[in-house]
């Protein structure tokens, strides 16, 4: 009795979370699973939590689409009830957040990856299709552009697709995409755009002797309108499109599969955004997702280590599992089980990364 007892005092006071009973957790206020994060490994956790809370006793998990920096943020403000179980991430957590993190008291991080997703440019079906290069992409997007002679920056001039490369399309570049808090956006400016700031030789010179420098060029999207933060609602990307035949927008593969009546993905470097191309790694603009959970809080929150064990289960995330018909692209077998197993034990961050 006595262990319990300081079990709910370290809960109430925020500062470590043991062994407790569910009525306790349910005397605090929260007898349920509770995720925020990413919008784009947002539908995948809430179809899991809808399967989760059918199949079982426990109330189905409670999903909000924060966004990964902000998911993270919350996640890391705490232990205890007041505080989420999990944050989905469409980008791995940055040593910044761990250390945010262990700040708060949340040390024991665990680490899922679940899969594979490619970050789309889509327009409406029946817009014009393009294939866009990832210079195209840096050149239309970024704030500075290179001038005439190696070293020379200029604000970006480019008012029109045509005005980038005179075989697309000549309508004004509007491209609706996700805010800075963004997972997607994290990983869009570091594959797509860098990935075409890299095309500049001298800039690309940059990386060993600027490193600050080659990163603004590279990661600074221009503000002057072409650009437009659209939130983290994905879906209503995909609704403003049909209203704007004319405009593109960015967000996950699943999000184009869900939607592909009314949106289609451009070609990057001439490769479409298919299910077999970012699984075969072919598509240039792919990252893989995951989801951080808390030790402190399995066996805790009721349900959570069924929910974790539901995740990743072969019938959720294998090869022909539920997830995959909606977007997710699944992992190779062997890496499946070997972070199921780090699941299973609750393998903290600092040691699965080793």
């Amino acid at each position: 009795m006595a262990k319990r007892n300081t079990a709910i005092a370290l809960l109430a006071s925020a500062v470590v979370m043991t062994a407790v009973s569910a009525a306790a957790i349910a005397q605090s206020g929260r007898d349920y699973i509770y995720i925020v994060g990413s919008s784009t490994v947002y539908p995948f956790a809430t179809v899991v939590a809808e399967r989760f809370g059918r199949g079982t006793d426990f109330k189905t998990p409670k999903v909000e689409s924060t966004g990964s920096g902000g998911g993270l943020k919350l996640f890391c403000d705490g232990i205890g009830v007041d505080h989420p179980d999990i944050t989905n991430s469409s980008r791995a957590i940055k040593q910044s957040e761990v250390d945010t993190c262990a700040s708060k008291g949340v040390t024991d991080i665990v680490e899922v990856k679940i899969g594979y997703d490619g970050i789309v440019i889509a327009n409406a079906i029946d817009a014009t299709a393009v294939n866009l290069s990832r210079a195209d992409i840096f050149r239309a997007l970024a704030k500075m552009v290179p001038g005439e002679s190696d070293g020379d920056l200029i604000e970006n001039p480019y008012k029109t697709w045509a005005d980038v490369n005179p075989e697309l399309p000549n309508v004004r570049i509007e491209v609706l995409g996700p805010p800075p808090t963004s997972g997607t956006r994290d990983a869009f400016v570091e594959l797509a755009m860098e990935g075409g700031c890299k095309s500049i030789p001298w800039v690309k010179a940059l990386e060993d002797t600027d490193k600050d420098g080659y990163k603004s060029i590279c990661h600074t999207i221009r503000e002057d309108g072409a650009f437009v933060e659209a939130g983290e609602n994905d879906n209503l990307i995909v609704q403003k499109l049909q209203a704007n035949p004319t405009a593109f927008g960015i967000f996950g593969f699943s999000f184009l599969d869900q939607n592909s009546e009314t949106v289609k993905g451009a070609r990057v470097d001439g490769v479409a955004p298919t299910f077999d191309a970012i699984a075969d790694g072919d598509y240039p603009v792919s990252r893989p997702l995951y989801f951080y959970v808390k030790k402190a809080h399995v066996d805790v929150i009721p349900g959570l280590r069924g929910f974790l064990r539901e995740f990743t289960s072969e019938r959720a995330w294998g090869d022909e599992g539920y997830l995959s018909d909606r977007g997710l692209i699944p992992m190779p077998q062997e890496e499946r089980s070997e972070i199921a197993a780090n699941v299973r034990d609750l393998t903290p961050l600092s040691m699965a990364r080793q």
